[in-house]
């Protein structure tokens, strides 16, 4: 996955604002304790983090 889906999906389930506030700030135990924006950095895949938010957030089949 490219990062500009991801983003693009981030921001279709969160929202415009949302979406760069959640990653930037929730940190999350399915990425190892670390934020969206640290797991990125880190060098995880973009679709590995997407499959994270979508289990942790409950992110509707329609939108994974």
């Amino acid at each position: 996955m490219r990062l500009t889906i991801f983003w693009e999906r981030m921001r279709a389930h969160f929202g415009e604002t949302y979406a760069d506030s959640f990653a930037r700030d929730h940190v999350m135990s399915q990425l190892g304790g670390r934020t969206v924006l640290q797991a990125l950095d880190d060098g995880w895949e973009a679709k590995d983090v997407w499959r994270a938010v979508c289990a942790a957030m409950d992110v509707p089949a329609s939108h994974r």
